[in-house]
């Protein structure tokens, strides 16, 4: 610790010498030249270092070299090393090498985008990708965009616009009157529907209870026969990609059911929205066109740096209205994007920066290869994890999750234990159809035909000990 009567003094000296900025960079550059090799998962003694970190506020100011090399020392070791190829636990993409270089630019300039007057990279940048973003996903071209932190924000924000537009037909303003004594809205959504959707159902007051449940067929598809009667007061949700099997909702049947009841239709595409920008994998998001209303992540299938969300909607009117903002001292634009307008944030950093250069790198040949390749590794997984007695494939493997099942629930939990502490790769697990699964999500660029081969025989020794364990204990 160093004593030192002037703090603004010694951050003057920091910026000057960069010597910080250096050293995080060598700290860097030496993390990304392991990441693809070591352990996915960090060791025993990484998370024991852990403790290093605990200790009071510091009463004086520490260097901030001493900063980075704490974090360095004790903090890379204990990362999970998503950017690799072998991280299979969660849908959590890795990144684009030019996507995670733009990042470190735009943290240098550290914007705030709420306004265009507040950072005109930022809104120009916004306005690009709005555009490219209607072309990949062939939406319409009333379509706005909102660039959050993720798909819970971007659930959110598009079911906020289907209340406001659905309240506003009925001669009801939420934003005055709230929601006290107004008109019942509906919510109809796929049994399958994703937790993120029910958690922005509740945020937005229509409580969870009144969600009217689709019955859905074996790889958690909606079923559109099963559909109740929809009307105008229905938001139905539908789902690119069941975060299990990874299935795609029927789109054309249900659109055009809504369509005819005048109901909004919402669709929450976190990963498998993207398949619409795949040359091959297109024909799963047939029909999204249709809805009114999306939330999609570019961390998760684009492999953009977290965090990156984005929300939209067709009607702007009602998505505007819904994220409305005003104050005597915001200098709105009239000409310009001014960010706040389109998200639940006011000040908020310039992520678009990072999602601009990914999409900028890729094209759109590069970006349907990438997809494609995931696609191949998840066919892989599901090849060679099938040719191991005892494992079966549960699902149909349509996009980039492989569902894998055992012959007891205990042989599941028992090898999925083994397998996160070989650390190898890393997986999770899930239950479908009320029995425990393990669920594997393909979604790094960096995953390799033979990372693929590495985790399968992963899985191949994890079973094989967790059999011998199970035994000997019977022994």
């Amino acid at each position: 610790m160093t004593k030192n009567n002037s703090i603004q003094a010694t951050m003057f000296r920091d910026l000057e010498s960069k010597s910080a900025y250096e050293l995080a960079k060598t700290c860097g550059f030496h993390y990304l030249d392991h990441a693809l090799e070591r352990n996915v998962f960090p060791t025993d003694k990484a998370m024991e270092d852990l403790a290093k970190f605990e200790e009071k506020l510091p009463e004086w100011s520490t260097p901030a070299k001493e900063v980075i090399r704490l974090l360095h020392v004790y903090g890379s070791p204990a990362t999970v090393s998503q950017i690799g190829g072998r991280y299979f636990g969660f849908v959590d993409g890795s990144a684009v090498p030019a996507g995670m270089a733009a990042k470190l630019l735009a943290t240098f300039w550290d914007q705030n985008t709420a306004m265009h007057v507040m950072s005109p990279i930022s809104s120009k940048l916004e306005c690009i990708v709005e555009n490219w973003l209607k072309e990949l996903f062939n939406l319409p071209q009333s379509t706005v965009a909102g660039f959050v932190s993720g798909t819970s924000p971007a659930n959110f924000c598009g079911l906020a616009a289907a209340r406001w537009r659905i309240l506003k037909r009925l001669n009801w303003d939420v934003n005055e009157r709230g929601l006290r004594n107004a008109p019942a809205i509906r919510i109809v959504a796929g049994r399958h529907a994703h937790s993120a959707v029910v958690k922005a159902v509740g945020l937005l007051g229509f409580g969870k209870d009144i969600i009217e449940w689709v019955n859905t067929d074996d790889q958690g598809r909606m079923i559109p026969e099963k559909l109740p009667a929809l009307d105008d007061r229905t938001i139905l949700i539908l789902q690119a990609g069941e975060v299990n099997t990874g299935a795609f909702d029927p789109f054309p049947q249900l659109c055009e059911k809504a369509k005819a009841a005048n109901a909004w239709v919402h669709i929450d595409g976190a990963f498998g929205l993207w398949a619409a920008a795949s040359d091959t994998l297109n024909h799963l998001t047939k029909g999204i066109e249709l809805a009114d209303s999306w939330a999609v992540d570019g961390h998760k299938t684009l492999n953009t740096p977290y965090d990156c969300g984005i929300a939209l909607c067709k009607d702007k009117e009602a998505y505007l209205a819904a994220l409305q903002i005003s104050g005597s001292y915001l200098a709105a634009s009239d000409e310009a994007r001014d960010g706040m307008l389109f998200t639940p944030e006011a000040s908020r950093r310039s992520r678009i920066v990072e999602l601009w250069a990914t999409l900028k790198f890729l094209g759109k040949k590069g970006l349907s290869q990438m997809i494609d390749g995931m696609h191949d590794r998840a066919l892989q997984f599901e090849r060679e994890l099938g040719s191991i007695n005892g494992i079966r494939i549960i699902n149909e493997v349509v996009f980039n999750q492989v569902l894998v099942g055992f012959d007891s629930d205990e042989i599941t939990q028992n090898t999925l234990k083994r397998i996160q502490e070989l650390r190898e790769c890393w997986v999770g697990g899930s239950v479908w159809d009320g029995k425990r699964t393990i669920r594997i999500s393909v979604c790094s660029w960096a995953t390799t035909p033979d990372d693929i081969t590495r985790s399968a025989k992963s899985f191949e020794r994890a079973l094989r000990e967790t059999l011998e364990s199970s035994l000997s204990m019977r022994n």
